[in-house]
């Protein structure tokens, strides 16, 4: 699994992206894993589900691409308000 930082991600997001497109990647801070970015098929495998709902970034409802960056916002101690 390759691994990136979060100041990576700020870089490099797409380049970190496509990579999570072909393997799961692994997002570190200080030295720790804390996010891992999987596509939406290996999830579902990992969790023994073939039907749950996935969104892209892009095409997420408003609820939950705010969820989603909020989450992000307090692994990574930002404020996206």
């Amino acid at each position: 699994m390759k691994q990136f930082t979060f100041s990576d991600m700020n870089r490099a997001s797409g380049e970190i992206l496509e990579a999570a497109l072909v393997e799961p990647v692994s997002l570190t801070k200080r030295g720790k894993d804390k996010l891992v970015i999987l596509t939406a098929e290996q999830y579902r495998r990992l969790i023994g589900r073939s039907h749950t709902q996935a969104y892209g970034l892009l095409d997420a409802p408003e609820d939950i691409h705010q969820e989603l960056m909020t989450g992000l916002d307090d692994i990574i101690g930002t404020d996206n308000a």
